[in-house]
């Protein structure tokens, strides 16, 4: 179970835009560099918030943006905007006026597992570096996450199955049922003790690859407790 951290994928050169700069030199950047969106710093540059391809208006003799489909065709969900920043979006100049904020941000010292959760959680492909004053020193993007971070929902499995339930908890293969689909892992069964169940769910959650744990596991009767639900947006003592 490694514990690989955001310093080692994110890029330290960033390419980055202030308040004021037009939304001409905006798409220029974009264009340029060949990325989809950029942070944007105000003088102390501490990050106020994020530019996106899709946040610019059409330019002339430009071409209107549109929001890319995600894997299997289906519509990324859209960020949540400031009130009033889509009806302003067509006559926004500046990079001030479009961005998206406040800026979704992480700390070098995170975890890469952590920062694919808060990618997945709040639907944005590429998170600012900040130190601990909030200033920008990198960004890392789904694509840096994924080259360590990504796992066939198979070799998830085995991990699981294997080291947390096999050596860590001694769990009786037949006990729980372990299954995975893009990376979130459910499983369902009887556990000896109460207090395996959150060993089992923290320890599920260390496991490189997962991005959520649902857990349908019931101690075994005599016990006492009920099932614990877990979801994307709860973490455990053990996590």
């Amino acid at each position: 179970m490694q514990n690989h951290t955001v310093a080692e994928v994110m890029t330290w050169e960033v390419v980055q835009a202030r308040p004021d700069t037009p939304a001409k030199e905006l798409a220029r950047l974009l264009d340029v560099h060949r990325i989809s969106g950029l942070p944007v710093v105000d003088g102390d540059d501490k990050v106020m918030g994020v530019v996106s391809r899709t946040d610019l208006p059409a330019l002339p003799g430009g071409r209107a943006a549109g929001r890319p489909a995600a894997p299997g065709g289906r519509p990324r969900p859209v960020p949540r905007r400031p009130a009033g920043t889509g009806a302003r979006a067509a006559c926004a100049t500046t990079a001030g006026e479009v961005m998206t904020t406040p800026a979704v941000t992480v700390h070098p010292e995170h975890r890469v597992a952590d920062a694919a959760r808060i990618m997945q959680r709040r639907h944005v492909d590429r998170l600012p570096v900040v130190d601990e004053e909030d200033r920008l020193i990198g960004i890392t993007t789904r694509r840096d996450l994924l080259r360590v971070f990504l796992r066939p929902d198979e070799q998830i499995r085995a991990e699981v199955v294997g080291e947390v339930l096999g050596r860590a908890l001694e769990v009786p293969p037949d006990a729980v049922r372990v299954s995975v689909r893009d990376g979130l892992v459910t499983l369902r069964g009887t556990l000896a003790h109460e207090d395996d169940i959150p060993a089992a769910i923290g320890l599920t959650w260390r496991v490189d690859g997962v991005v959520g744990v649902v857990s349908r596991l019931v101690p075994r009767a005599g016990d006492g407790g009920a099932p614990h639900d877990e979801s994307l947006r709860r973490r455990r003592r053990w996590g």
